[in-house]
């Protein structure tokens, strides 16, 4: 599509007018309409506002031919991947991650993932299986995987969940409150008790690793920035927490591999 495509297509994805764009690029709304039309093309300092306003790469805006790629919101099956934790569970004598996987499933039932159709369990049991593929067969930390999220977004009390006490603690590690005022203070005293518990550090490190993966289609670009720029201050350096666990030492090279790898991949995109 042509530069003029591009700004339509994008400003009526925002359902936004002619007029309201030009108000926020302080130009007429012929201008605008003169840039739909490709008869004139705005400035390098106009494209940047509109990239900005319309949470797209510059690139994106003024590129000609949109590549015609699907992306995968789901890359397995979620059912698949409960069968696997289910199996590997049973074989190894997870019983934590048994009662886990089953409490997850429940307490999760018809969320879906931002922006998305796919199912909410697909990212724990993801979560579950990145651990068992990295060869890890811990239960209480699996089981925390299961369990991560249903205090925060499942309104579920620590007491209520069908686990040890030390995993019960681990799930509580993992939730934080949900003040965007407060937000940076709250990040970082939650990193902070994170950064003394190499367990809960691991949890949370794949945790981000999986949220990572999806957030190419889940996130604005403004929420991409800020997962980067918070990956960078705060679970790189719990990974060198993890490193000091010798049954969490392999996965966490792997992680650090993973983790830094879509970074740099995401920077050169955005």
């Amino acid at each position: 599509m042509s530069l003029g495509n591009n700004i339509r297509a994008l400003r009526e994805e925002k359902k936004m007018t002619q007029e309201k764009l030009a108000e926020k690029l302080d130009v007429s709304f012929q201008a605008v309409s003169s840039w739909e039309r490709d008869e004139y093309k705005p400035d390098l300092e106009k494209l940047i506002r509109m990239a900005k306003i319309f949470d797209v790469s510059l690139s994106n805006l003024v590129e000609d031919e949109k590549q015609d790629m699907v992306i995968e919101q789901a890359i397995f099956d979620w059912r698949h991947m409960k069968s696997f934790v289910k199996t590997s569970a049973k074989n190894c004598g997870l019983t934590e991650t048994l009662k886990a996987l089953d409490y997850a499933l429940e307490a999760h039932d018809g969320q879906q993932r931002k922006k998305s159709e796919v199912p909410y369990i697909y990212h724990p049991l993801n979560m579950a299986c990145h651990c068992l593929a990295m060869g890890i067969r811990n239960d209480r930390i699996i089981a925390a995987c299961l369990l991560h999220d249903v205090i925060e977004d499942c309104g579920k009390k620590p007491e209520e969940l069908p686990v040890s006490e030390r995993t019960r603690e681990l799930v509580v590690l993992m939730s934080h409150g949900k003040n965007d005022k407060d937000r940076d203070e709250i990040m970082k005293e939650y990193y902070r008790k994170l950064s003394l518990d190499a367990e809960g550090a691991f949890i949370k490190c794949v945790d981000r690793c999986n949220n990572l993966t999806t957030m190419c289609w889940g996130l604005s670009r403004e929420r991409k920035y800020r997962m980067i720029r918070e990956t960078e201050k705060y679970i790189l350096p719990l990974l060198n927490v993890v490193k000091k666990q010798p049954e969490l030492n392999d996965a966490a090279w792997l992680l650090k591999y993973q983790i830094v790898s879509m970074l740099e991949i995401y920077k050169t995109m955005l």
